[in-house]
């Protein structure tokens, strides 16, 4: 296709070439009618994918491409420039024509295509295909913002594919050229570049969750009911914060061992050196803020099962008095209640009743009422009823 790329057709060119097959030929389109009389209406314009591209020569910009076709041809008359891409959310179409142009390989642009992608680093020929897991802290929610970036080097270009806010990488971009000496050693630096800001995001990060987990520890022992929640919900992001960080050590511990297979320069291994302790710091403080969220949900469970357990024993305690009480109560209506039949039954004023007209009657129904009485306040006095 390029001029600049005159090489014969390789394993790989065949393997991309199945993707444009698939495409169909694009229908001629029917003559156009005679446009009506009158102002016409506004068209809707397609938004670009291109957040920025630029060319650059020894370390200093030389053009700014408004298309990507455009980039090509520049890049091609400049054969000692090298090409930086900036993509946000990208068509098929644009990262075919990225695909076809610089050579790259169909798995790789299909992992771009895709996204939802683990941290990794992989090598097709000559071009290095990374991708990123980018974080950010978002204040107002107490959340943490996960983005995805993957970015193709090769030995004169850099494109870079974002698939959400996260990272800024104009920031990026302004840095390396306001370093015009470091951005000359080439796509590699513009690579280390990029890890580093990835990786120098997630200090915002480290102290958002820091701070999150002391709130929960207070939360925790202050009894707040929906401490739980919050717990699982920020130990669910560390799980996607691990899946980030863990991957990157390994990342560059790779870019590390290729420095004298791949001649790197000496100022960017000991620029990578410095991502890679950042990295391995992040990570560790991670894995200790997992930890310690498992702790806090352990202890959190713990004083939630002491509070059952106390209200359980108040619940018990109040139905043991309630239950003393109505011994009590139904003692003294037992007690009541001899007397109250005795008289009931005496009351009744029938002709023939025995003992109704015997001189005794009386006292003899008083008596009897007041033993009944007295035995029944003893036994219950025996059982500890009254």
């Amino acid at each position: 296709m390029s001029e600049r790329r005159a090489r014969p057709a390789s394993p790989d060119a065949r393997k991309s070439a199945w993707r444009r097959a698939l495409t169909p030929p694009r229908a001629p389109e029917p003559p156009a009618a005679p446009a009506p009389a009158g102002p016409r209406p506004a068209q809707p314009v397609a938004p670009d994918s291109v957040v920025e591209a630029a060319l650059y020569r020894d370390g200093v910009r030389v053009s700014t491409p408004a298309t990507l076709a455009d980039t090509y041809r520049e890049l091609r008359e400049q054969p000692s420039g090298m090409a930086w891409i900036g993509l946000a959310r990208p068509t098929e179409s644009e990262l075919h024509s990225l695909a076809e142009e610089f050579d790259l390989h169909p798995l790789a642009v299909e992992d771009a295509m895709e996204a939802h992608q683990r941290p990794k680093l992989e090598r097709y020929g000559d071009t290095l295909f990374v991708v990123l897991r980018a974080a950010r802290y978002l204040d107002a929610p107490e959340e943490v913002d996960f983005g995805e970036l993957h970015v193709f080097v090769g030995h004169d270009f850099v494109i870079t594919v974002r698939h959400a806010a996260a990272p800024d990488l104009s920031a990026v971009r302004r840095r390396m050229e306001s370093t015009p000496e470091l951005l000359a050693l080439g796509p590699e630096a513009v690579l280390y570049a990029i890890l580093d800001s990835v990786v120098d995001g997630y200090a915002p990060v480290v102290a958002g969750v820091q701070n999150d987990v002391d709130e929960i520890e207070t939360e925790v022992f202050r009894g707040d009911p929906e401490v739980s929640r919050r717990i699982y919900e920020l130990s669910r992001e560390m799980v996607e914060f691990q899946r980030a960080t863990r991957p990157l050590v390994g990342m560059l511990h790779g870019l590390m061992a290729g420095f004298a297979k791949y001649g790197t320069d000496e100022e960017l291994q000991r620029y990578l050196r410095d991502v890679a302790d950042h990295v391995t710091h992040t990570s560790e403080r991670v894995d200790g803020f997992r930890q310690a969220l498992t702790d806090i949900l352990t202890v959190n469970a713990t004083l939630v099962t002491q509070q059952q357990n106390a209200e359980m024993r108040a619940l018990a305690e109040a139905g043991f008095e309630q239950n003393e009480e109505i011994k009590k109560i139904s003692s003294w209506a037992a007690i009541l209640f001899a007397p109250t039949l005795v008289g009931t039954i005496y009351g009744m004023n029938f002709d023939r009743m025995p003992e109704l007209h015997w001189s005794f009657g009386y006292p003899f129904a008083m008596l009897l009422m007041a033993a009944v009485c007295t035995s029944l306040y003893f036994i219950f006095k025996r059982r500890d009823w009254l």
